[in-house]
Order: C-alpha cells, then structure tokens, then sequence
C-alpha cells in the first residue's frame, strides 16, 4: 500500500548474509554490509554486466496540493489521505469506525490498522491505552506477501551518507507502472556496482520493499536480483516516479550519476510460469479479520460526530458510555486474547447495511490540506518516543527511504521495560508506519477513575506538533465551526491549522493522532529526538 507522496512516486534487526548464488553472479569474493548501515566489509569483486543497461530520458511528476475544501479534491482522491484510491467507489461508503485494542499485548500485532488512513490513540487509565481506527476508501485484506531470496531487512534505514535506492513492488496489473496498492516485495537482493564495475554494496528489500544505500558522491548501477518464480516487468515506460528501472533482461539499471539523495530507482516484478500460489495454511497465515476490538469510549461521540454518517463498531461500552456513543454495531467482548475479532466479511455487510441508512445529505470528509511540498517552520526530527506508562512505551523512527515514520512498540514486560521492536500489521506481516504523526494535546474531564470525556467535540481547540518528511512543526487542531458546519450544520473532521489560521500542511498518506493532556511533557532530548510522556489528570485511574 505504500506511497512517497504519491504525485512524486507511489511507492503500519536481522544482518543479511548474501550468498554468491543467491545476490549476485560468481566472484571470488563478494562484499557484505549490514542493512542498516550499507558499510562495506570487503569489496574486491568484479561483476561482469549481463547486458546493457537501458537509458532512456524520463520525465518527473509535478507536486500537488489537495484541499482543505472538498472540491479541491479531484474524483477518486481521499480527503482523508490525500491519496488516490483503488476503487472510487468506495469513496461513498461512509467511514468505518473500529475500537482497536492495545492491552493486554496479546492484542499485539494488531490486525488491519495499516489501512486506516487516520488513527487516534489515547489513555483509557491505568497506564493503558487504545485505538480507534477510521477505515475510509480502502478495504482491508490479508495478504500472504510474494518475497525475493534474501533476508528481509528489518530495522529501519539509517543515512550515513548520499541516500541512493527507493524500491521493488508486484506489478498485478503488467503495465510497468507502481499503481495505486500495489504491494511491496520483501527479501529481495540488491547490489550496488561503481564507475569500475566493481560490487561494492549488498542489501535488501524490507517488507514494504524498500532498500537503500549510503553512497559517496560518483557513478553507479544497481542490479536487483529477482527470484525464479518472478521476471521483471517493462522498463522506463512512464514518469520515473512511477516505471521501473530494471532492464528486463539484466535486472540491472542504467548508470546512475550521483550528486544528491536519489530515491527514484525501482524495480516491478511480475509472476511468471513457474510461480505456484502458496496453499493457505490455517496456523500460520493471516486471517481476514480486524482487531482484537474492544469497548467504547466516550471520545468516540466526539470522533463519530465529525464523521458524518460514520459506523462505530465496538465491544459494547459501561452504562455511563453506551447511551452516549453510536450504536452501529458491536462485537462478544473476550479480554484473554485481547478482544474480538471483526471478519471481513461482517465488516463489510455492516458498511453497505449503514450505507443504506445514512443521510440523504453527502457526508464530507474534506477538511485538512495535503501536499507534497514540505512547509517551513519546521526543524530536525529522527525519532517521537511515546511514554503513556513504563509498561506501555512506542516509538516513530523517521526513515528516509519510506520519507515516513516507522513504528515500533514494547511488551508490557516488567522485566524489559523500555524495549521496543518494530511493529507490523497481523493482516499483512508488513512493517507498521504513518506518514504523519501528530502529538494533539486535548482538555480531559475525568468522569470515573476509569472513564475520561477527552474533548475533541464541536468548538474546541489546542496545541499540537506534527511530524512528518524528517521534520517537526509547532501547529494547532481544532474542531470550530466553519462555513460548511454553519451552513449544513454537520461537521468535518478534525482539522489542523498554523498559528496563522491557515491549514497545516500535511504529507500525503496515512496520520497517526496520539491524544494527551495539555499538561503532558512534550520536549526534545538529544538533537532530533523528541519525547512526549502523558500525565493524568487528577482522579484518573493510574
């Protein structure tokens, strides 16, 4: 699913040993780098070409801006992503609102929350917290991923150096282009020739399909090494943020001349005869559900009002929450594996049923802008730490190859507490990120030790800090009143503005929201490294 700002290129720690015959043609000896890093142990190879590369001049997409308005979004594009959609018509199936459980970690890794394009996170007291993940304009599927014959990278990409790479997809359709949705291939291996012909890097694609290398200044040609059961796709036959660049016949690039950062170089593959799809195995592969859910909360009134003709599909709530928050759906309510599970297919029934219950009114989503120019203001950032406990710690690390954050996790391990490991999508398998983190910092009522009314309702505002392409930004939110809502009386979602009053700009893809009080800590320690820790307001549960 995953995108560099899509009008540009279309794109939620294990140390590869390559093999002669598994990365690269026969030598004498091959050179090694870890993953992470790219920094080359040996480099005495020599690999011959197979074939010429292709060159060819290409041209480069223009950047966009959509929004805030709903007619500065062009047909089939999601004003909650700012991102084009497989299928447009799921653009007039009212949101899907799913509680997502976070505690016990059983519930960890969650299932689905990779195709949400917005996601709250906030307290529910006693250290813990929860999800509600809006699903709006893309349907949820698992999915058994297609992968190369290398590791896969597993740890996000550190730069060192000029950053050379991008990506390797499954082109489903043939056509030579990285549509809308089309996934990643993980595991793939990737070398890196100098100005001599000289393997003088080795590294992998993780499992969104991203590699990367850190190079000097120079001359260069990448060879991506594809598995028997997949040929690569046509080359070079659209703008060169969407084609592939590997010679069909040689897996290899033209010569690549580099001065600056370059993450234009991809790779598509195409099953061929000798693939033989995988027969599904019931322990091990994923299910087409969504979850583990859980309870309602009392912010999911706020959410859902700004979510016209929305669906909150919960595990029932406490009396003092049910009859204030929608009443959709619900689901059995199991705390030893973390909540239920939502299949697919019920989510799906539940969607069209509400869709034909929904106002005659067209409901509107629109309210923020995306673009791919970053604003300015901005400053260094490489990592958002998230403390809302000591057993309930996250991470967003900035990777540059995904120009997105990364998100890792703990265990809520008293013997490990402060270790996090990378999460990912049970529906998936594939590494968990967001294209915008945003710390909101909302007013918070404490109605029972266990039970907050956090106040993201009509006519509110405050403080937040967006993260997003390496980068903070000092911005607020609010839930005012607009012209729309004045005229219609309905409103839009959440909105985030300057400290001018003009709309934020944010990156195109997924936004992750994490709710705190306007007393939480929110500072940076070391340079680039920021850190929020969540403090409870006086009578809640702790």
């Amino acid at each position: 699913m995953h995108h560099k700002s899509w009008s540009i290129v279309f794109t939620y720690v294990i140390v590869a040993v390559f093999l002669l015959n598994g990365c690269a043609p026969a030598t004498s000896e091959i050179s090694t780098t870890s993953p992470g890093n790219n920094d080359t142990q040996s480099t005495e190879a020599v690999i011959p070409a197979t074939s010429a590369p292709i060159s060819k001049p290409q041209p480069t997409a223009t950047q966009v801006t959509y929004g805030p308005d709903q007619a500065e979004f062009p047909a089939g594009v999601n004003p909650l992503s700012g991102l084009p959609v497989t299928d447009p018509s799921l653009l007039k199936t009212p949101a899907m609102l799913i509680s997502v459980s976070n505690f016990p970690s059983v519930a960890r890794p969650q299932s689905g929350l990779s195709f949400a394009p917005m996601v709250f996170e906030f307290s529910i007291t006693e250290g813990a917290d929860r999800f509600l993940a809006v699903f709006y304009g893309e349907n949820p599927a698992p999915e058994i991923p297609m992968v190369g014959d290398c590791a896969i990278r597993r740890e996000p990409f550190k730069q060192t150096g000029i950053l050379l790479g991008n990506r390797v997809w499954l082109d489903k359709n043939k056509n030579g282009i990285q549509d809308v949705g089309e996934p990643g291939i993980g595991g793939v291996c990737v070398n890196l020739y100098d100005a001599n012909n000289k393997l003088v890097q080795q590294t992998t694609t993780d499992t969104n399909g991203y590699y990367g290398f850190n190079v000097d200044a120079g001359t260069y040609t990448i060879e991506f090494v594809k598995p028997k059961y997949l040929d690569f796709t046509q080359a070079n036959i659209g703008d060169d943020g969407h084609d592939s660049d590997a010679d069909p016949a040689s897996g290899r690039t033209q010569t690549i001349s580099v001065t600056k950062d370059d993450l234009s170089w991809d790779a598509g593959l195409v099953p061929n005869d000798a693939y033989v799809a995988p027969t599904p195995d019931l322990k091990t592969d994923p299910k087409a559900e969504i979850g583990p859910v859980r309870s309602g909360r009392l912010l999911y009134a706020h959410i859902a009002n700004f979510f016209q003709d929305s669906c909150l599909i919960d595990a029932f709530a406490s009396p003092e929450v049910l009859v204030k928050i929608p009443k959709c759906s619900f689901v059995t309510h199991e705390v030893n594996a973390g909540g239920s599970m939502l299949g697919l297919d019920r989510f799906h029934a539940i969607a069209d049923e509400n869709m034909k219950h929904s106002t005659d009114k067209p409901f509107n989503y629109a309210s923020n802008i995306f673009s791919d120019q970053i604003p300015s203001g901005g400053v260094p950032a490489s990592q958002l730490n998230v403390d809302y406990a000591s057993l309930n710690q996250s991470s967003w690390t900035y990777d540059p190859l995904y120009q997105a954050w990364l998100r890792s996790v703990d265990m809520s391990d008293p013997n490990n507490i402060g270790v996090l490991h990378l999460d990912s999508d049970r529906l998936t398998g594939r590494q968990l990120y967001a294209d915008n983190v945003i710390v909101v910092m909302a007013d918070t009522d404490v109605i029972s030790p266990t039970n907050l009314d956090i106040h993201l309702d009509q006519g509110n505002e405050g403080y937040a800090f967006l993260f997003r392409n390496g980068q903070m930004f000092k911005i607020k939110w609010n839930t005012r009143a607009g012209d729309y809502e004045k005229k219609t009386g309905y409103q839009r979602p959440i909105k985030f503005v300057n400290f001018d009053g003009t709309p934020a700009s944010l990156k195109p893809g997924h936004t992750w929201i994490i709710i705190v009080t306007p007393f939480s800590t929110f500072k940076e320690g070391q340079p680039g490294t920021y850190q929020v820790i969540y403090a409870a307001p006086e009578g809640e549960a702790r």
